[in-house]
């Protein structure tokens, strides 16, 4: 520390880059101070720095001996007080995650220690360092946001255990959907509704969610016991109803329940399976040797779909691409909701079918393939549908909401296909078809990387860049946090340093995300672990991005 002292009063009222000269560790006695990037200006990105606290100055060690989900959730409490703390000065910030507990670098449990990364914006008077203030900020105020969250006596422990506790009964939950045969748990007590567009907080006075009896499930934790609520089974469940009435609230809370929430936010017994995909239309995205036999076809000019590409998708073609997609990336379940998807992707009613034939209409339309890819891929599906009944006759399941409550209406919905029998007909002219993972080529990654001098950074949640290119991920609408696109950038680094082509991109990242997927990640707090499915997604959204075609 009094080497970090000494250079910091040497420099005051220097260039601002003479910062540069504190880059280096220093020794806090108690801790070890990492100064890994330090900012070449005051507009700069942040400078970025760690800390190590060895665990017998802790007293913390005993979360080394939880579950997995534990530690997930302790690292993220202890990101959450050591953000809180650091309130008092606006030049420190760590990384957290909202309302998500995410598998994130802002802290981590090394061997020897709990290592904090956050980032500071080192002070200045115009571009003149300002030493003394500097001094302070790191020798003084930084120390003691270090020591107050990594240290048993300075923690709510109580709020701790409990935080923990939460997210460990999520992932108890999560993991058994597939032995009980559900795509998604909702339970009992729960809050679905928002309280506003912009707030992912929970709305006050919202009614609280209960299951119907004829769809309840139990699922046990190993903390607060069972818990009851509504099971939404494998297969084909629709949730219809009249407007305003929840049916995208609950779908809404479905999809963001890949990921587990903290205490206090209305969804914290809500969980879906991890390989759910939200898929909706897209247009003006960009589609790479694609097979999109299965749902476009003999198009005008004799135009071919097993191998298409184009750089500005129509909506339904952007939604067959995105099912495709998701199917080549490993997903078990598609989450659509009507609202956001392309009309003629989803149905094609008798009355047109009757006035346009067949022969002049490229598109099989969804209702004609989901039930294939229920029965031969076992892929669930979850649709809210509120103005085609035509549905109603693959659905294994009917939920309709009602001022935002569940309410079974399976046989009711058999009664309605019986009195009403549907005129049209199933235009698949073909089996569904399975198709091989297309390859990806690194090279045309390391391309646009070196062309824009290597940076890989986030846009908030809607964008990356990489190189000079920007991907646009405002479609992803499973995506948590900035965190995770900046991760996905340094996946697709990653990716660019393979030599030649990557066969299978999808076990390739699936491969870089183990339990220990950090060291593989440059040593920068402000990362969380994303997805197979949400890389694959951006990759595929890459408009240079080069992929080979798939094959029957």
């Amino acid at each position: 520390m009094d080497q970090l002292t000494a250079i910091l009063k040497k420099i005051e009222k220097q260039n601002y880059r003479a910062y540069q000269q504190i880059k280096g560790q220093y020794d806090f006695k108690d801790f070890t101070l990492f100064i890994d990037h330090v900012q070449g200006d005051p507009y700069a990105s942040s400078s970025r720095l760690r800390a190590l606290r060895p665990w017998p100055l802790t007293d913390l060690a005993w979360l080394k001996e939880k579950s997995p989900a534990y530690q997930v959730a302790a690292r993220d409490f202890i990101a959450r007080q050591f953000a809180n703390f650091a309130k008092q000065d606006n030049h420190i910030n760590i990384a957290t995650t909202g309302q998500t507990v995410l598998d994130n670098t802002a802290i981590l449990f090394q061997e020897s220690g709990i290592e904090l990364r956050f980032r500071v914006d080192l002070p200045a008077e115009g571009r003149s360092v300002l030493g003394k203030k500097a001094l302070n900020l790191l020798t003084f105020h930084l120390p003691k946001f270090i020591r107050r969250c990594t240290i048993e006596r300075e923690l709510d422990i109580e709020a701790l255990k409990h935080h923990c506790e939460v997210i460990e009964d999520q992932e108890a939950m999560r993991a058994q959907l597939e032995s009980l045969q559900l795509s998604a748990f909702v339970a009992n007590g729960s809050i679905l509704p928002r309280a506003a567009g912009n707030s992912d907080l929970p709305m006050k006075d919202a009614i609280a969610f209960n299951a119907p009896e004829s769809l309840s499930v139990t699922l046990d934790t190993p903390n607060q016991g069972p818990v009851t609520g509504l099971g939404i089974k494998k297969g084909i469940t629709l949730v219809v109803g009249g407007g305003f009435h929840g049916k995208s609230t609950l779908l809404t809370a479905i999809e963001r329940s890949i990921y587990n929430h903290i205490p206090g936010d209305g969804r914290e017994a809500i969980v879906t399976n991890s390989q759910a995909m939200k898929i909706r239309a897209e247009d003006g995205r960009c589609v790479h040797r694609l097979n999109l036999s299965n749902y476009i076809n003999h198009l005008p000019h004799n135009k071919q779909t097993d191998d298409f590409s184009t750089q500005d998708a129509s909506g339904s073609t952007s939604q067959a691409a995105w099912l495709q997609e998701s199917i080549e990336a490993g997903a078990k379940a598609l989450l659509i909701d009507e609202d956001t998807s392309a009309t003629n992707f989803m149905i094609r009613d008798e009355r047109m079918q009757a006035l346009v034939a067949k022969s002049d209409e490229p598109i099989t339309p969804l209702v004609d393939r989901i039930g294939q890819l229920r029965d031969q891929f076992d892929i669930s599906s979850i649709i809210v549908m509120g103005g085609s009944g035509d549905y109603l006759d693959i659905a294994d399941t009917v939920i309709q909401m009602h001022d935002y409550q569940a309410i079974d209406v399976t046989e009711k919905a058999q009664q309605v296909i019986a009195q009403h029998p549907t005129q049209r007909h199933n235009e698949c002219e073909k089996p569904l078809l399975d198709f091989t993972p297309r390859a990806l080529n690194g090279a045309a990654i390391q391309k646009i990387l070196v062309e824009g001098k290597y940076r890989v950074t986030a846009k908030g949640k809607e964008s990356l860049r990489l190189g000079k290119e920007f991907t646009n991920l405002s479609a992803l609408e499973q995506l948590e946090s900035s965190n995770q696109v900046n991760a996905i950038g340094w996946l697709c680094f990653q990716i660019a340093q393979q030599p030649g082509w990557t066969q299978n991109p999808a076990e390739f990242v699936e491969r870089q995300l183990h339990d220990q997927w950090h060291h593989q990640m440059p040593e920068q707090g402000d990362l969380a672990k994303p997805r197979v499915l949400d890389v694959l997604a951006t990759l595929n959204r890459m408009r240079k991005a080069q992929f080979s075609a798939s094959k029957c």
